[in-house]
């Protein structure tokens, strides 16, 4: 399998497909196995990569507390080790803050980014519950409880939640923890104006607490463009990829035409 060292931390990845590059960009837990259906159907078009986070799945724990900075270095150290000089992100959930934080650091390697039920900082009472919850849940005794909720709620399938499963736990519950830990304090928005790339933004209709995101976004981005999925919630990348597969080819070759 694919593998990238990082400063002495081994980081897995997947790539597939030819064409401009999309890098995708998991929340805690959950790994690039979370993107299998973007990485199956958008490779036909593009060059899909897909990675663990350190201390997630297939890659190796990190000494080095988990935090935005860090993982936007990673990213830099694989496009550099694939030869990429720019790409989109895709990232999911508190992978989309992700995202932003790289288009910040290094706008000069990005083409610009997809922010799948994205957030530029946690403030809503309901989300710090939730992630805080999480925070409890992540050590080693109850670690596999939370994988099971967690993957069974970003599953489509009994298969999906398998394979979603059994790559979760193969994860380090101490930087899963620090993943979730650092997302309750991020807060990129009074930066999001300084932003000027193309972003697209898709969010579920019925994921109702992560509207004001959307439209927090959509105020302070110059160049975004903001979709809802009907009866979708939170959980687009599994339950709504043909969909979000459908925007994303969109979106990417709307961009390639302009820039040719």
């Amino acid at each position: 399998m694919p593998i990238l060292d990082v400063n002495g931390v081994s980081l897995y990845y997947n790539v597939k497909g030819n064409g401009t590059s999309i890098v995708f960009i998991h929340p805690p837990l959950l790994t690039g196995e979370n993107f299998r259906y973007q990485m199956d159907e958008l490779s036909h078009d593009f060059n899909v990569i897909a990675f663990d986070l350190r201390g997630h799945g297939r890659s190796q724990y990190s000494i080095n507390p988990i935090t935005y900075p860090l993982i936007v270095e990673d990213i830099k150290h694989l496009l550099d080790h694939l030869e990429i000089e720019k790409a989109y992100l895709c990232g999911y959930s508190t992978g989309a803050s992700i995202a932003l934080e790289f288009m910040l650091t290094y706008s000069d390697r990005a083409l610009g980014s997809i922010l799948v039920s994205g957030m530029s900082e946690v403030s809503d009472f309901y989300l710090r519950k939730r992630i805080s919850l999480a925070v409890k849940l992540a050590n080693p005794r109850t670690f596999s409880f939370l994988a099971q909720a967690i993957t069974w709620g970003n599953s489509d399938t009994k298969e999906t939640f398998r394979k979603l499963y059994n790559e979760a736990v193969k994860g380090d519950a101490r930087n899963i923890n620090q993943y979730y830990q650092y997302s309750l304090k991020y807060n990129c928005t009074n930066q999001l104006e300084n932003i000027d790339l193309p972003i697209l933004m898709v969010y579920g209709k019925k994921d109702k607490s992560f509207h004001r995101y959307a439209n927090l976004l959509k105020e302070k981005l110059p160049d975004s463009d903001l979709k809802f999925i009907d009866k979708e919630k939170h959980q687009i990348p599994t339950k709504a990829a043909g969909e979000l597969n459908h925007l994303i080819i969109d979106f990417v070759n709307l961009h390639n035409e302009k820039n040719v």
